[in-house]
């Protein structure tokens, strides 16, 4: 119990004391976040404040993880340290998406391969079982790639990122605690301290963005947790912590990212367009676009996500197939009503600006 509190203090601690000097290093070197069309802020900002999250997270978790149960947990720093790195460079001098990929792979390869960071089963999803070897290292490698990518995505306006991923790691560490996975809750705790140090900072008026480098870093930590929250649940001791959906538990967890991901590549393919190509078409900025300010917009997407999380929790012994598409209608109808806020606003300025 006290490595993890004293996991999230250190990380909180760390992280709340270094980014000030990072926003200071970055004014003074013009490392900042310009303003533009696509961009939610309007002044110069700083973007490296994943640095801050990424040294509290790591000092954290190598300070105050139990040494007996540190095992396989040298690979996933392995994983964070090239994700930081390929993050950082972005944040300072752009790259193209496909060398981001790249590194990506090669974090995702050494999570499935070394530490066993891999979905075998599809839990009778669809009528399929266990996965053959193959098959199941290819999933989980895609997994992990679609869950860093969304939350990377997501991060276009303050505390939202921030704010799903205190959501995320509450939930999974404090699973991973009660079922006595206490390596894993210690990476939990050490990112929910970080970013809440984090969220001080990046809170409207934003002082720093987490940029790439923070993004990414979340994404590829709720990857790992999601699929050992998965996977995990036959180790369970206690019958009361296992979930007999858990595939569609973990999804409601960070259902956000994953649907407002999906449904933003499936339009731009629709259109003919790459799933990676710009645009202003994410559901935070739908609720931007109806007027609504950063922090109120953030605050009903985080209220969404407590909402889907409390039905997958109710409804889990419905099994994953019934939740999936409960939660999967939840999200359409939702996404649907939110298009049709936003022709009526659109229409409704433009009545105005007629009647001018």
């Amino acid at each position: 119990m006290y490595d993890v509190i004293l996991s999230f203090i250190t990380a909180f601690t760390l992280t709340y004391f270094a980014i000030p000097s990072i926003i200071n290093i970055a004014d003074k070197k013009n490392l900042v976040d310009e303003p533009g069309d696509r961009r939610a802020h309007k002044i110069r900002t700083p973007s490296l404040g994943g640095i801050g999250i990424f040294a509290g997270i790591i000092f954290s978790i190598v300070l105050w993880t139990p040494f007996n149960v540190f095992g396989d947990l040298q690979y996933i720093l392995c994983a964070f340290i090239i994700i930081f790195l390929v993050g950082a460079k972005d944040d300072i001098i752009p790259m193209l998406a496909w060398k981001k990929l790249v590194a990506q792979l090669l974090a995702a390869s050494i999570l499935v391969y070394r530490s066993n960071v891999k979905i075998t089963s599809m839990y009778g999803i669809f009528g399929i079982g266990e996965l053959p070897e193959w098959l199941a290292i290819a999933f989980s490698i895609f997994i992990i790639l679609v869950i860093i990518n969304a939350f990377n995505l997501i991060d276009g306006i303050n505390g939202l990122s921030g704010g799903v991923g205190i959501l995320m790691t509450l939930i999974f560490g404090s699973w991973f605690y009660l079922t006595g996975f206490v390596s894993l809750a210690v990476v939990s705790f050490s990112l929910c301290g970080s970013i809440l140090a984090f969220l001080h900072y990046n809170v409207t008026p934003a002082k720093i963005f987490m940029g790439d480098t923070g993004s990414l870093l979340l994404g590829l930590i709720a990857a790992i947790l999601a699929l050992k929250f998965i996977e995990l649940q036959d180790e369970v001791p206690i019958d009361s912590y296992r979930f007999v959906a858990a595939p569609a538990v973990a999804i409601g967890i960070i259902i956000l990212p994953l649907f407002d991901t999906l449904r933003v590549f499936t339009m731009r393919v629709l259109k003919g367009k790459s799933p990676f190509s710009p645009d202003r078409t994410h559901i935070h900025h739908y609720l931007i676009d109806l007027g609504l300010s950063h922090m109120k917009a953030t605050s009903i997407l985080l209220s969404i996500n407590v909402l889907f999380v409390l039905v997958v929790f109710k409804f889990d012994y419905l099994g994953s197939l019934r939740l999936l598409g409960i939660i999967m209608g939840m999200a359409i109808l939702g996404i649907v009503l939110l298009e049709y806020l936003r022709k009526r606003h659109r229409a409704n300025n433009q009545q105005i600006m007629q009647s001018q």
